[in-house]
């Protein structure tokens, strides 16, 4: 079983700070530099000054952002902008947003989830990590000493069981609330009711979890265990740092989005919609669409009602033209992916990376080296044909709760971001202390 936790959290003092939609942040893999700027000038006590500190004229070296940063969580500690609660709570968590069209409220809560090394416990990953984000998130929980964003967590519940006896115990209570720069709504409440957390916590007993979102703090958060064990400075198996902060939803909650990522694809030569089908030619079946965004929404219309993971969208930045694409022989991906297992093999994202662009793409257009950059929005692949960096965008289905649940399980990966959990958590609701 996954060994979870209420926890005593850090948070803003609301009396202090004013609104708390002032002092939060979007995880820090989404910010780019633009919005931490207009993060910076919000609020002086905007979370992003700890989730990701900017360089500053005369820092002798990179350490000192993360310097930085420790030193605002400190001094806001001890002006009391931010306290720690009195009391151990399950806190209830939920994000009310529309998207195309469709309203959600995702319901979940924040606890304290025991560290374990993947493959020797409850806890699975899904997606591959990258090196570089690891080595960043480590220098500054090592700084700061402090889970500054929680990890997004999912688990089998299918008759919401876990969160029942949490959504009772908030009736009437009155939550914490910020609007993001999305305009999604987010709500807290603090459940210290022992029946209710007792309740929550038999139902998890025997529960797996899967990592949703925030794979590299998680395995940032083991890597700082592991250093504190090896240096001793892990008092015991019940030192805070043995666990990390999670965000708990239900695989069958009402509100649970998961949408693609699309892929925009560099390194190519130009080349035309005729030369990118003689690549695909006898894998897949083509359908010519047509040209420009028209033809870019009816290929993302067509994927989106098929539902299956061998259907693709495929324009050509040189022609401006779209085809949409079903794979009719995919026999080569166990040739290609021998190791994978086939429900692995079977997934679009992973069609498209070893299939389609280490195969097909380098195999039939001369030059061909291809590196991808990962987009949410159509609107993004539009500008992104617009100014010329990519030579072909590449329209994914978004993987199922299904898919993520059996590859995981197999204790396997999927291809860097296979799914995109709408939406992010904020970062900034609660910290925890991992020094006591």
């Amino acid at each position: 079983m996954a060994d979870i936790h209420p926890f005593r959290a850090l948070r803003y003092d609301v009396a202090q700070v004013g609104d708390i939609s002032d002092v939060v942040a979007p995880p820090y893999d989404v910010i780019n530099e633009q919005m931490q700027t207009e993060l910076y000038e919000k609020h002086p006590c905007n979370t992003v000054r700890l989730i990701l500190n900017r360089t500053e004229p005369g820092d002798a070296g990179v350490d000192d952002k993360y310097d930085r940063a420790a030193n605002f969580l400190k001094r806001w500690v001890n002006d009391g902008l931010l306290s720690r609660d009195r009391e151990d709570a399950l806190y209830v968590y939920h994000q009310e947003f529309d998207w195309a069209g469709q309203h959600f409220v995702r319901k979940g809560f924040l606890c304290r989830v025991r560290l374990e090394e993947f493959g020797k416990g409850k806890i699975f990953p899904h997606e591959q990590t990258m090196s570089g984000p690891k080595a960043d998130r480590l220098a500054l929980i090592k700084a700061c000493h402090t889970n500054l964003s929680p990890i997004f967590g999912l688990f089998p519940d299918s008759d919401q069981a876990a969160q029942t006896p949490l959504e009772s115990a908030i009736a009437e209570m009155t939550p914490m609330e910020a609007t993001d720069h999305l305009g999604v709504i987010h709500r807290l409440w603090a459940v210290t009711d022992r029946a209710a957390i007792n309740e929550t916590l038999e139902v998890l007993r025997e529960t797996p979890v899967f990592i949703a979102d925030g794979h590299h703090r998680y395995e940032t958060a083991l890597n700082y265990r592991n250093h504190l064990a090896e240096t001793g400075k892990l008092a015991d198996e019940n030192s805070p740092a043995n666990f990390v902060m999670m965000m708990m939803v239900g695989m069958s909650d009402p509100g649970l989005a998961i949408l693609p990522t699309h892929r925009l694809v560099s390194g190519l030569p130009d080349m035309t919609s005729d030369q990118l089908i003689t690549a695909l030619e006898g894998l897949f079946e083509i359908e010519a669409v047509g040209e420009g965004a028209a033809a870019m929404q009816e290929c993302w219309d067509l994927i989106d009602a098929d539902g299956g993971q061998d259907v693709f969208g495929f324009g050509t930045t040189a022609d401006n033209r779209w085809v949409f694409a079903r794979l009719t022989n995919g026999s080569l991906m166990t040739e290609l992916a021998p190791d994978q297992s086939d429900a692995w093999r079977d997934l679009g994202v992973s069609v498209l990376r070893s299939l389609v662009l280490e195969h097909c793409l380098k195999n039939n257009i001369a030059g061909a080296d291809p590196q991808c950059t990962y987009v949410r929005l159509l609107e993004e692949v539009t500008e992104a044909q617009r100014n010329g960096s990519c030579q072909l965008a590449c329209l994914v289905p978004p993987a199922g709760m299904e898919h993520i649940e059996e590859i995981a399980g197999n204790f396997e990966k999927m291809p860097p971001k296979s799914t995109y959990f709408y939406p992010k958590l904020l970062s900034g609701l609660l910290f925890n202390p991992l020094d006591q």
